[in-house]
């Protein structure tokens, strides 16, 4: 069965904190129409919440930006995926948890303007961000397609984020970033590294200069580039992901070779794992599967 996803992955500099979502919305509105019948738009980590130039993150400013996920902002950003009629991923927001937290979550919106799924960033990059971690991963169905991981810049540093997202059936990994510093480079590695791995399509989307450094890459299931940023300029990114190409590669192997998910053979014992206080269990080791 062909399960194609259309979709824009947004380099963009980030928006100042208090601009109304209708400014947003015909930045997306914009970007539809480089390809029209892109089904998923994603934007860069924390697109809404720049703080002024240049951008800092003050403590302060996040702290007073934040709202619940029942928020006004939230009901805005749903209303606005519903109106267009697709799946939006606004990069991440400010959430004030219900305990008084400050939590980095990724938001995915679907076509009929529901919060479909939410994350909490669980690895924020220490000591540099304010943020609270969040405590469990997530996983979107895209109705008729497929599902999507979500995963937020530092997160990609943690090889067991990405091994996660995969076992419970992620086919595509979205990774919304705000770098700028110069690791960008080694994130680069990192999303063909994680792609392979797993067998995943890698998605990583990094904002626009002179905030951040841009460089954004979609990579494919093999580790091969779809499509990347040659700099930190603002860019639209476009692909269409085949995502029975993720089934094809655990079938028949990254360049016809290797097929990690098949690695063990039934009754073999299970691989003890003392970091992690748990092992590797032959039994479980293989990911879920996505139902159309």
């Amino acid at each position: 069965m062909q399960r194609i996803l259309p979709l824009i992955a947004a380099q963009a500099r980030p928006r100042l904190i208090g601009e109304p979502v209708s400014a947003f919305a015909d930045e997306v509105t914009a970007a539809l129409a480089a390809q029209p019948h892109s089904r998923l738009v994603v934007f860069p980590e924390l697109h809404l919440f720049g703080d002024s130039e240049p951008d800092q993150q003050r403590t302060e400013m996040l702290r007073a930006s934040a709202e619940p996920l029942d928020g006004p902002r939230v009901k805005e950003l749903k209303q606005l995926a519903g109106d267009l009629g697709i799946w939006l991923v606004p990069g991440s927001v400010c959430e004030r948890g219900p305990e008084g937290q400050l939590f980095n979550t990724q938001l995915a919106l679907s076509p009929e303007g529901e919060l479909a799924g939410y994350y909490r960033k669980v690895f924020p990059w220490r000591p540099f961000e304010p943020y609270d971690p969040g405590d469990r991963f997530t996983t979107v169905d895209l109705a008729g397609v497929g599902r999507v991981g979500l995963n937020i810049c530092y997160d990609a540093w943690f090889p067991e984020v990405s091994r996660q997202l995969a076992w419970m059936g992620a086919e595509v990994i979205l990774n919304v970033v705000k770098t700028t510093t110069p690791d960008r480079r080694q994130e680069l590695v990192l999303a063909k590294a994680n792609a392979i791995v797993n067998q995943v399509f890698v998605v990583s989307v990094n904002c626009a200069g002179p905030t951040g450094k841009g460089l954004s890459i979609i990579v494919d299931p093999e580790g091969n580039t779809l499509a990347e940023a040659d700099g930190d300029a603002a860019v639209l990114l476009t692909a269409e992901l085949d995502l029975a190409a993720v089934e094809h590669v655990r079938t028949h192997g990254t360049e016809n070779l290797n097929r990690p998910w098949s690695q063990f053979r039934d009754g073999e014992d299970a691989v003890e794992l003392p970091v992690y206080q748990g092992r590797i269990s032959p039994a479980t080791w293989a990911p879920q599967t996505f139902n159309a």
